[in-house]
Protein backbone atom coordinates (compact mmCIF):
# COMPACT_ATOMS: atom_id res chain seq x y z
CA UNK A 1 0.00 0.00 0.00
CA UNK A 2 2.69 2.46 1.17
CA UNK A 3 4.87 1.82 -2.15
CA UNK A 4 1.52 2.66 -4.13
CA UNK A 5 -0.47 5.50 -5.04
CA UNK A 6 -3.92 5.18 -3.39
CA UNK A 7 -7.26 5.86 -4.94
CA UNK A 8 -10.65 6.50 -3.96
CA UNK A 9 -13.63 6.00 -5.98
CA UNK A 10 -16.68 8.62 -5.05
CA UNK A 11 -20.46 7.17 -6.17
CA UNK A 12 -23.43 7.94 -5.72
CA UNK A 13 -27.10 8.35 -7.65
CA UNK A 14 -27.76 11.69 -8.84
CA UNK A 15 -27.93 14.25 -6.18
CA UNK A 16 -26.61 12.49 -3.40
CA UNK A 17 -24.33 14.92 -2.14
CA UNK A 18 -21.00 13.64 -4.61
CA UNK A 19 -20.36 17.71 -4.85
CA UNK A 20 -20.97 18.72 -1.45
CA UNK A 21 -17.96 16.23 -0.73
CA UNK A 22 -16.17 16.79 -3.63
CA UNK A 23 -15.81 20.77 -2.92
CA UNK A 24 -14.78 19.63 1.20
CA UNK A 25 -12.18 18.04 -0.17
CA UNK A 26 -11.11 20.46 -2.63
CA UNK A 27 -11.07 23.57 0.33
CA UNK A 28 -10.73 21.90 3.60
CA UNK A 29 -6.59 21.93 4.91
CA UNK A 30 -6.29 18.82 5.37
CA UNK A 31 -2.98 18.45 4.12
CA UNK A 32 -2.83 15.82 1.85
CA UNK A 33 -2.14 16.92 -2.36
CA UNK A 34 -5.33 15.37 -4.38
CA UNK A 35 -5.74 14.55 -7.89
CA UNK A 36 -8.99 14.82 -8.82
CA UNK A 37 -10.85 12.92 -12.35
CA UNK A 38 -14.15 13.44 -12.52
CA UNK A 39 -16.70 12.28 -14.82
CA UNK A 40 -20.00 13.68 -16.05
CA UNK A 41 -22.09 13.61 -19.53
CA UNK A 42 -21.24 15.70 -22.14
CA UNK A 43 -19.29 16.39 -25.47
CA UNK A 44 -16.64 13.70 -26.38
CA UNK A 45 -13.10 14.85 -24.88
CA UNK A 46 -11.28 14.80 -22.21
CA UNK A 47 -10.79 18.74 -21.09
CA UNK A 48 -7.49 19.20 -18.21
CA UNK A 49 -9.04 21.93 -16.20
CA UNK A 50 -6.90 23.97 -14.53
CA UNK A 51 -5.11 23.91 -10.95
CA UNK A 52 -7.72 24.70 -8.59
CA UNK A 53 -5.77 25.36 -5.66
CA UNK A 54 -2.10 24.53 -5.03
CA UNK A 55 -3.22 21.24 -3.61
CA UNK A 56 -5.43 19.44 -6.05
CA UNK A 57 -5.81 19.15 -9.58
CA UNK A 58 -8.86 18.17 -11.26
CA UNK A 59 -9.25 16.56 -14.47
CA UNK A 60 -12.58 16.01 -16.11
CA UNK A 61 -13.91 13.27 -18.35
CA UNK A 62 -17.05 14.47 -20.76
CA UNK A 63 -17.32 11.39 -22.81
CA UNK A 64 -19.96 9.14 -20.99
CA UNK A 65 -20.39 7.08 -18.24
CA UNK A 66 -16.79 6.01 -16.61
CA UNK A 67 -18.04 2.45 -16.51
CA UNK A 68 -18.22 1.66 -19.52
CA UNK A 69 -17.42 3.94 -22.37
CA UNK A 70 -14.91 5.57 -21.16
CA UNK A 71 -12.29 3.38 -19.48
CA UNK A 72 -9.30 3.94 -22.08
CA UNK A 73 -9.53 7.49 -21.12
CA UNK A 74 -9.36 6.78 -17.18
CA UNK A 75 -6.50 5.17 -17.81
CA UNK A 76 -4.66 7.26 -20.23
CA UNK A 77 -5.07 9.86 -17.70
CA UNK A 78 -3.98 7.61 -14.61
CA UNK A 79 -0.70 7.26 -17.16
CA UNK A 80 -0.21 10.33 -17.66
CA UNK A 81 -0.95 11.70 -13.96
CA UNK A 82 1.68 9.11 -12.74
CA UNK A 83 4.78 10.98 -14.43
CA UNK A 84 4.08 13.33 -11.98
CA UNK A 85 3.50 11.28 -8.89
CA UNK A 86 5.89 13.72 -6.81
CA UNK A 87 3.19 16.05 -7.50
CA UNK A 88 0.22 14.38 -5.30
CA UNK A 89 -0.73 11.76 -2.46
CA UNK A 90 -4.06 10.36 -3.80
CA UNK A 91 -6.04 9.97 -6.55
CA UNK A 92 -9.89 10.86 -6.10
CA UNK A 93 -11.96 9.66 -8.62
CA UNK A 94 -15.89 11.07 -8.85
CA UNK A 95 -18.24 8.97 -11.21
CA UNK A 96 -21.36 10.22 -12.92
CA UNK A 97 -24.43 9.23 -10.64
CA UNK A 98 -25.71 6.69 -13.41
CA UNK A 99 -22.26 4.68 -12.36
CA UNK A 100 -22.05 0.85 -11.65
CA UNK A 101 -18.52 1.32 -9.68
CA UNK A 102 -17.67 -2.63 -10.46
CA UNK A 103 -16.04 -1.94 -13.71
CA UNK A 104 -14.60 1.58 -12.70
CA UNK A 105 -12.26 -0.70 -10.07
CA UNK A 106 -11.59 -3.29 -12.49
CA UNK A 107 -9.71 -0.41 -14.69
CA UNK A 108 -7.10 -0.36 -12.23
CA UNK A 109 -6.57 -4.41 -12.53
CA UNK A 110 -6.76 -4.68 -16.83
CA UNK A 111 -3.41 -2.42 -16.75
CA UNK A 112 -0.35 -3.85 -15.31
CA UNK A 113 1.09 -0.61 -14.90
CA UNK A 114 -2.10 0.55 -12.96
CA UNK A 115 -1.64 -2.49 -10.68
CA UNK A 116 2.13 -2.07 -9.87
CA UNK A 117 1.42 1.87 -9.26
CA UNK A 118 -2.21 2.44 -7.96
CA UNK A 119 -4.41 0.54 -5.73
CA UNK A 120 -8.09 0.92 -4.40
CA UNK A 121 -8.48 2.30 -1.15
CA UNK A 122 -12.08 2.51 -0.81
CA UNK A 123 -15.26 3.02 -2.81
CA UNK A 124 -17.30 5.62 -0.95
CA UNK A 125 -21.02 6.14 -1.95
CA UNK A 126 -23.37 8.27 -0.73
CA UNK A 127 -26.77 8.20 -0.24
CA UNK A 128 -29.78 10.61 -0.36
CA UNK A 129 -31.69 9.69 2.82
CA UNK A 130 -34.86 12.04 1.50
CA UNK A 131 -35.15 10.50 -2.02
CA UNK A 132 -33.38 7.44 -2.13
CA UNK A 133 -36.76 5.68 -1.85
CA UNK A 134 -37.73 7.26 -5.54
CA UNK A 135 -35.07 4.39 -6.65
CA UNK A 136 -33.97 1.58 -4.61
CA UNK A 137 -36.30 -0.30 -5.90
CA UNK A 138 -36.22 0.52 -9.53
CA UNK A 139 -32.51 1.45 -10.00
CA UNK A 140 -29.80 -0.82 -11.11
CA UNK A 141 -27.47 1.63 -10.38
CA UNK A 142 -28.39 2.65 -7.11
CA UNK A 143 -28.09 -0.63 -5.95
CA UNK A 144 -24.63 -1.60 -7.31
CA UNK A 145 -23.13 1.57 -5.72
CA UNK A 146 -24.33 0.68 -2.58
CA UNK A 147 -23.36 -3.21 -2.80
CA UNK A 148 -19.77 -2.49 -3.94
CA UNK A 149 -18.92 0.05 -1.09
CA UNK A 150 -16.75 0.31 2.04
CA UNK A 151 -17.98 3.03 3.17
CA UNK A 152 -21.34 4.96 2.75
CA UNK A 153 -22.70 8.21 3.61
CA UNK A 154 -26.25 8.47 4.71
CA UNK A 155 -26.66 11.95 3.21
CA UNK A 156 -29.44 14.48 4.13
CA UNK A 157 -29.98 12.85 7.62
CA UNK A 158 -31.88 16.76 8.71
CA UNK A 159 -34.55 16.07 5.81
CA UNK A 160 -35.37 12.79 7.34
CA UNK A 161 -37.41 11.52 10.87
CA UNK A 162 -34.96 9.31 12.64
CA UNK A 163 -37.53 6.44 12.43
CA UNK A 164 -37.20 6.34 8.38
CA UNK A 165 -33.23 6.82 9.19
CA UNK A 166 -33.17 3.79 10.62
CA UNK A 167 -36.09 1.64 8.24
CA UNK A 168 -33.11 2.96 5.32
CA UNK A 169 -29.84 1.99 7.12
CA UNK A 170 -30.70 -1.06 7.89
CA UNK A 171 -32.58 -2.14 4.07
CA UNK A 172 -29.16 -0.01 3.24
CA UNK A 173 -27.10 -3.28 5.43
CA UNK A 174 -28.87 -5.75 4.58
CA UNK A 175 -27.85 -5.04 1.05
CA UNK A 176 -24.44 -4.98 2.11
CA UNK A 177 -23.20 -5.69 5.71
CA UNK A 178 -19.73 -4.86 5.52
CA UNK A 179 -19.98 -1.22 4.54
CA UNK A 180 -19.37 1.84 6.97
CA UNK A 181 -22.32 3.54 7.44
CA UNK A 182 -22.07 7.19 8.12
CA UNK A 183 -25.10 9.45 9.07
CA UNK A 184 -24.50 13.11 7.68
CA UNK A 185 -25.39 16.47 6.94
CA UNK A 186 -24.07 18.18 3.72
CA UNK A 187 -21.86 15.14 4.17
CA UNK A 188 -20.21 16.42 7.08
CA UNK A 189 -17.83 13.60 7.71
CA UNK A 190 -14.30 13.53 9.13
CA UNK A 191 -11.76 13.27 5.48
CA UNK A 192 -10.14 10.46 6.93
CA UNK A 193 -13.41 8.27 7.17
CA UNK A 194 -13.37 8.78 3.70
CA UNK A 195 -9.81 9.11 2.37
CA UNK A 196 -7.64 6.77 4.33
CA UNK A 197 -9.97 3.64 4.53
CA UNK A 198 -8.37 1.08 3.35
CA UNK A 199 -10.87 -0.90 2.98
CA UNK A 200 -11.37 -2.38 -0.67
CA UNK A 201 -8.15 -4.52 -0.19
CA UNK A 202 -7.24 -5.22 3.62
CA UNK A 203 -4.38 -3.04 2.88
CA UNK A 204 -3.36 -6.07 0.74
CA UNK A 205 -3.34 -5.68 -3.27
CA UNK A 206 -5.40 -7.78 -5.43
CA UNK A 207 -3.91 -9.20 -7.90
CA UNK A 208 -6.69 -9.44 -10.67
CA UNK A 209 -6.94 -11.50 -13.64
CA UNK A 210 -7.59 -8.98 -16.88
CA UNK A 211 -10.26 -11.51 -17.83
CA UNK A 212 -12.49 -10.01 -14.63
CA UNK A 213 -16.17 -10.47 -15.60
CA UNK A 214 -15.76 -9.06 -18.71
CA UNK A 215 -15.92 -5.40 -18.69
CA UNK A 216 -18.41 -2.94 -20.50
CA UNK A 217 -16.57 -2.27 -23.45
CA UNK A 218 -16.72 0.99 -26.44
CA UNK A 219 -16.91 -1.88 -29.06
CA UNK A 220 -19.41 -4.55 -29.52
CA UNK A 221 -17.28 -6.96 -31.84
CA UNK A 222 -13.65 -8.33 -32.40
CA UNK A 223 -12.24 -10.32 -34.48
CA UNK A 224 -8.40 -11.93 -35.67
CA UNK A 225 -8.30 -11.89 -39.70
CA UNK A 226 -5.72 -13.56 -41.89
CA UNK A 227 -5.12 -11.04 -44.73
CA UNK A 228 -3.42 -12.46 -48.24
CA UNK A 229 -0.99 -10.77 -50.30
CA UNK A 230 -3.08 -8.93 -53.09
CA UNK A 231 -4.61 -6.41 -50.87
CA UNK A 232 -8.22 -6.81 -48.89
CA UNK A 233 -10.99 -3.95 -48.57
CA UNK A 234 -13.70 -3.45 -46.23
CA UNK A 235 -17.19 -3.75 -47.99
CA UNK A 236 -20.87 -2.85 -46.35
CA UNK A 237 -24.32 -2.45 -47.79
CA UNK A 238 -25.97 -1.18 -44.65
CA UNK A 239 -26.53 1.86 -42.83
CA UNK A 240 -28.12 1.72 -39.79
CA UNK A 241 -25.79 5.17 -38.02
CA UNK A 242 -24.59 7.34 -39.73
CA UNK A 243 -21.21 6.15 -39.11
CA UNK A 244 -19.50 3.17 -37.32
CA UNK A 245 -15.63 3.31 -35.69
CA UNK A 246 -13.16 0.45 -36.38
CA UNK A 247 -9.08 -0.14 -35.40
CA UNK A 248 -6.84 -2.44 -37.27
CA UNK A 249 -4.02 -3.75 -35.11
CA UNK A 250 -1.59 -6.27 -36.41
CA UNK A 251 -1.12 -9.78 -34.17
CA UNK A 252 0.90 -12.70 -34.38
CA UNK A 253 -1.48 -15.24 -34.67
CA UNK A 254 -5.17 -15.93 -34.81
CA UNK A 255 -5.72 -17.01 -30.96
CA UNK A 256 -7.54 -16.14 -27.85
CA UNK A 257 -4.50 -14.68 -26.04
CA UNK A 258 -3.72 -12.56 -28.87
CA UNK A 259 -7.15 -11.06 -29.17
CA UNK A 260 -7.49 -10.84 -25.62
CA UNK A 261 -3.91 -8.47 -25.42
CA UNK A 262 -5.42 -6.89 -28.81
CA UNK A 263 -8.56 -5.92 -27.12
CA UNK A 264 -6.88 -3.87 -24.62
CA UNK A 265 -4.98 -1.93 -27.26
CA UNK A 266 -7.92 -1.50 -29.06
CA UNK A 267 -9.59 0.17 -26.16
CA UNK A 268 -7.25 2.83 -25.42
CA UNK A 269 -7.21 3.53 -29.35
CA UNK A 270 -11.23 4.02 -28.94
CA UNK A 271 -10.61 6.79 -26.60
CA UNK A 272 -8.66 8.47 -29.11
CA UNK A 273 -10.03 11.19 -31.66
CA UNK A 274 -10.81 9.03 -34.91
CA UNK A 275 -9.69 10.00 -38.16
CA UNK A 276 -12.81 10.34 -40.85
CA UNK A 277 -13.02 7.69 -43.30
CA UNK A 278 -15.28 7.96 -46.47
CA UNK A 279 -16.32 5.24 -48.50
CA UNK A 280 -12.54 5.06 -50.55
CA UNK A 281 -10.46 5.74 -48.25
CA UNK A 282 -7.82 3.69 -47.24
CA UNK A 283 -7.60 2.31 -43.65
CA UNK A 284 -4.18 1.57 -42.18
CA UNK A 285 -3.62 -1.18 -39.67
CA UNK A 286 -1.38 1.47 -37.50
CA UNK A 287 -2.72 2.02 -34.06
CA UNK A 288 -5.26 4.62 -35.82
CA UNK A 289 -9.13 5.24 -34.67
CA UNK A 290 -11.15 5.28 -37.78
CA UNK A 291 -14.62 6.45 -37.79
CA UNK A 292 -16.64 4.71 -41.22
CA UNK A 293 -19.20 7.45 -42.84
CA UNK A 294 -21.94 5.41 -43.89
CA UNK A 295 -24.31 6.93 -46.69
CA UNK A 296 -25.14 3.64 -47.56
CA UNK A 297 -25.52 1.45 -50.92
CA UNK A 298 -22.18 -0.22 -51.54
CA UNK A 299 -19.33 0.87 -49.34
CA UNK A 300 -15.51 -0.02 -49.53
CA UNK A 301 -12.73 0.87 -47.91
CA UNK A 302 -9.28 -0.59 -48.90
CA UNK A 303 -7.40 -2.01 -46.63
CA UNK A 304 -3.77 -0.70 -46.50
CA UNK A 305 -1.55 -3.47 -45.01
CA UNK A 306 1.06 -5.79 -45.56
CA UNK A 307 0.34 -9.95 -45.92
CA UNK A 308 -0.07 -10.93 -41.96
CA UNK A 309 -2.57 -11.52 -39.29
CA UNK A 310 -4.52 -8.64 -38.11
CA UNK A 311 -7.36 -8.15 -35.20
CA UNK A 312 -10.00 -5.64 -35.84
CA UNK A 313 -12.88 -3.99 -33.58
CA UNK A 314 -16.01 -2.53 -34.44
CA UNK A 315 -17.98 0.09 -32.63
CA UNK A 316 -21.00 -2.37 -33.88
CA UNK A 317 -21.70 -6.04 -34.90
CA UNK A 318 -20.63 -6.44 -38.18
CA UNK A 319 -23.76 -7.93 -39.37
CA UNK A 320 -25.57 -4.66 -38.76
CA UNK A 321 -23.59 -3.76 -42.13
CA UNK A 322 -23.00 -6.37 -43.82
CA UNK A 323 -19.65 -5.25 -43.26
CA UNK A 324 -17.21 -7.92 -44.58
CA UNK A 325 -13.39 -8.35 -45.70
CA UNK A 326 -12.48 -9.05 -49.17
CA UNK A 327 -9.80 -10.28 -51.19
CA UNK A 328 -8.95 -11.42 -54.63
CA UNK A 329 -10.23 -14.53 -53.56
CA UNK A 330 -13.53 -13.54 -52.21
CA UNK A 331 -15.08 -13.44 -48.03
CA UNK A 332 -12.20 -13.75 -46.02
CA UNK A 333 -13.32 -15.50 -42.59
CA UNK A 334 -12.71 -14.59 -39.10
CA UNK A 335 -11.60 -17.71 -37.37
CA UNK A 336 -11.67 -16.27 -34.00
CA UNK A 337 -13.93 -13.94 -32.75
CA UNK A 338 -15.77 -12.39 -29.77
CA UNK A 339 -18.55 -10.20 -28.68
CA UNK A 340 -18.03 -7.38 -26.15
CA UNK A 341 -21.87 -5.18 -26.70
CA UNK A 342 -22.22 -3.31 -23.25
CA UNK A 343 -24.66 -3.97 -20.57
CA UNK A 344 -25.99 -2.33 -17.94
CA UNK A 345 -29.06 -4.63 -16.81
CA UNK A 346 -28.78 -6.54 -13.43
CA UNK A 347 -31.05 -8.20 -11.43
CA UNK A 348 -33.67 -6.75 -9.09
CA UNK A 349 -32.45 -8.28 -5.58
CA UNK A 350 -29.41 -7.44 -3.96
CA UNK A 351 -28.51 -8.66 -0.28
CA UNK A 352 -25.50 -9.59 1.78
CA UNK A 353 -25.03 -12.94 3.78
CA UNK A 354 -22.69 -13.31 6.46
CA UNK A 355 -21.17 -16.27 7.57
CA UNK A 356 -19.34 -16.75 10.77
CA UNK A 357 -17.74 -20.33 12.22
CA UNK A 358 -15.37 -21.60 14.80
CA UNK A 359 -12.32 -23.96 14.13
CA UNK A 360 -10.53 -24.53 11.16
CA UNK A 361 -10.93 -25.29 7.61
CA UNK A 362 -9.33 -28.12 5.44
CA UNK A 363 -7.31 -26.23 2.81
CA UNK A 364 -8.31 -28.13 0.01
CA UNK A 365 -11.84 -28.75 0.65
CA UNK A 366 -12.11 -24.72 1.06
CA UNK A 367 -10.26 -24.40 -2.15
CA UNK A 368 -12.52 -27.02 -4.08
CA UNK A 369 -15.67 -25.08 -2.27
CA UNK A 370 -14.54 -21.50 -3.56
CA UNK A 371 -13.30 -22.28 -6.84
CA UNK A 372 -17.11 -24.24 -7.35
CA UNK A 373 -18.72 -21.16 -6.06
CA UNK A 374 -16.96 -18.81 -8.07
CA UNK A 375 -17.48 -21.15 -11.58
CA UNK A 376 -21.48 -21.27 -10.35
CA UNK A 377 -22.24 -18.18 -8.80
CA UNK A 378 -19.36 -15.96 -9.58
CA UNK A 379 -21.15 -13.47 -11.56
CA UNK A 380 -23.60 -13.10 -9.29
CA UNK A 381 -21.39 -11.78 -6.29
CA UNK A 382 -20.23 -8.71 -6.24
CA UNK A 383 -18.18 -8.46 -3.26
CA UNK A 384 -16.87 -10.91 -1.13
CA UNK A 385 -14.40 -10.84 2.01
CA UNK A 386 -13.32 -12.59 5.11
CA UNK A 387 -11.19 -14.56 7.20
CA UNK A 388 -10.44 -18.02 6.99
CA UNK A 389 -8.28 -20.06 9.51
CA UNK A 390 -6.71 -22.95 7.64
CA UNK A 391 -5.57 -26.14 9.38
CA UNK A 392 -1.76 -26.64 9.86
CA UNK A 393 -1.33 -22.50 9.28
CA UNK A 394 -0.61 -20.28 12.36
CA UNK A 395 -1.59 -17.49 10.60
CA UNK A 396 -4.99 -16.04 9.57
CA UNK A 397 -5.81 -15.61 5.66
CA UNK A 398 -7.01 -12.70 4.80
CA UNK A 399 -9.55 -12.88 1.25
CA UNK A 400 -11.09 -10.32 -0.88
CA UNK A 401 -13.20 -10.76 -3.79
CA UNK A 402 -14.72 -9.12 -6.33
CA UNK A 403 -17.19 -11.41 -9.19
CA UNK A 404 -15.20 -14.16 -10.26
CA UNK A 405 -11.84 -12.85 -8.45
CA UNK A 406 -10.69 -13.78 -5.20
CA UNK A 407 -7.39 -12.72 -3.52
CA UNK A 408 -6.15 -13.87 -0.69
CA UNK A 409 -2.96 -13.03 1.62
CA UNK A 410 -1.42 -13.80 4.49
CA UNK A 411 -2.70 -12.08 7.63
CA UNK A 412 0.04 -12.59 10.23
CA UNK A 413 -0.44 -14.30 13.46
CA UNK A 414 -3.72 -15.18 15.05
CA UNK A 415 -1.86 -14.63 18.31
CA UNK A 416 -4.36 -14.44 21.42
CA UNK A 417 -7.44 -14.43 18.85
CA UNK A 418 -9.69 -16.98 19.17
CA UNK A 419 -9.67 -18.61 15.29
CA UNK A 420 -12.61 -18.71 13.91
CA UNK A 421 -13.69 -18.06 9.72
CA UNK A 422 -15.75 -14.66 9.01
CA UNK A 423 -17.04 -14.24 5.34
CA UNK A 424 -19.29 -11.86 3.96
CA UNK A 425 -21.16 -11.98 0.40
CA UNK A 426 -22.99 -9.59 -1.47
CA UNK A 427 -24.66 -10.18 -4.98
CA UNK A 428 -28.02 -11.25 -6.33
CA UNK A 429 -29.89 -14.27 -5.87
CA UNK A 430 -27.52 -15.60 -2.85
CA UNK A 431 -29.12 -18.77 -1.13
CA UNK A 432 -27.76 -18.77 2.60
CA UNK A 433 -28.81 -22.19 3.66
CA UNK A 434 -27.25 -23.20 0.69
CA UNK A 435 -23.90 -21.08 1.47
CA UNK A 436 -23.78 -22.14 5.21
CA UNK A 437 -24.74 -25.60 4.47
CA UNK A 438 -21.81 -25.80 1.94
CA UNK A 439 -19.40 -23.84 3.68
CA UNK A 440 -19.30 -25.56 6.29
CA UNK A 441 -18.27 -29.11 5.10
CA UNK A 442 -14.90 -27.43 4.28
CA UNK A 443 -14.49 -27.45 8.65
CA UNK A 444 -11.92 -29.99 10.07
Amino acid sequence: MSERTPVTVLTGFLGAGKTTLMNRVLTEQHGQRIAVIENEFGEVGIDHELVINAEEEIFEMNNGCICCTVRGDLIRILGSLMKRRDQFDRILIETTGMADPGPVVQTFFVDDDMKERLVVDAVVTLVDAKHVWLHLDNSDEVKEQIAFADVILLNKCDLVPVGELDKLEARIKSMNGMAKVHRTVNAQVPLEAVLEVGGFNLDHAMEVDPKFLEPEYPFEWGGIFEVPDGGVTFAATEAPDPSMKLVLIPVEKADDENLADAREKALRLFSHEAAEAQPGSALAADGRLYELILPGGDMAWPVSAAAGTYAVFTEHYPEELNLELTGAAGTIPSPIAAAYKPDHEHDEEVSSVGIEEAGDCDGEKLNRWISKLLQEKGTDIFRMKGVFSVKGDPNRTIFQGVHMLLDSQDGGPWGERPRKNSLVFIGRDLDREALNASFRKCLV
